[in-house]
């Protein structure tokens, strides 16, 4: 972002990359929608990445519109927050550290690292963003030791179409940081918003992947199984989560 800084807030791409984060507004509610059997499962967890992927709208949009460091930080330790959230609620118990026993400890773990790493991001900000999209290279790690357990081929597709959208998002990302210059000489700045868009969609493909696999892990009686609407062979197909045997909800 700071090779646009000169006349950045008065620019269309200042405008464009707002308007991406709209995105952040629409996606979680449809997911919400989507995965009303989940949500009767295990309400808290969709619910609170819902809420925070809108925090992460509302301070992305902030941050756009100021450039400033306290934009910048909010944007940054919102998505930071997430990602522990995440990790704290839907680690598979067979990838906890050897020390941890329960979930409950996961979740002090989690909230040390997540305090300790947010006081760490004030130390050096321009790291901040590097760091956060490294992380998914653990994600998928964990998706490829989940996978080989898994020979449903709808989860398999749902995990392509993950790493294919948050590759093309990585994409947008690193162009948009380091040719910049060459972006705005051939006029065409649509590469952060393009980033925010692409990372939204995978986003919501990795959530539905992880409540796929913990309830594979918790709750496997219930068979679960992954199912797109409107249809699979839609051009646009957005993917939710369905039990194809009854369970009492808890």
């Amino acid at each position: 972002m700071d090779c646009l800084a000169p006349g950045w807030l008065s620019s269309p791409e200042a405008y464009r990359s707002c308007i991406s984060n709209v995105a952040f507004f629409i996606v979680p509610p449809v997911m919400m929608w989507l995965n009303t059997q989940y949500n009767h499962h295990r309400p808290v967890p969709l619910q609170g990445l819902a809420v925070m992927e809108m925090f992460i709208g509302i301070f992305s949009i902030y941050f756009h519109m100021t450039l400033s460091y306290a934009g910048q930080l909010l944007d940054e330790l919102s998505i930071l927050w997430t990602v522990g959230f995440c990790y704290a609620v839907w680690l598979p118990v067979q990838h906890y550290p050897k020390f941890i026993k329960n979930r409950d400890q996961l979740m002090w773990l989690v909230a040390i690292v997540t305090i300790v790493s947010t006081l760490m991001s004030f130390l050096k900000p321009a790291l901040n963003a590097y760091v956060l999209n490294f992380i998914a290279v653990h994600l998928f790690y964990l998706t490829g030791q989940s996978l080989k357990r898994c020979n449903n081929p709808r989860v398999h597709r749902l995990a392509l179409s993950m790493t294919v959208h948050w590759m093309i998002a990585i994409a947008c990302w690193i162009t948009d940081k380091i040719l910049c210059g060459f972006c705005q000489r051939i006029n065409f700045c649509y590469f952060h918003s393009f980033w925010h868009v692409f990372i939204t969609f995978a986003i919501f493909y990795c959530a539905t992947l992880i409540i796929y696999f913990d309830v594979f892990y918790e709750l496997p009686s219930s068979n679960p199984d992954v199912m797109y609407w409107p249809s699979s062979t839609s051009p646009i197909a957005l993917p939710y989560l369905v039990f194809q045997s009854s369970q009492k909800c808890c």
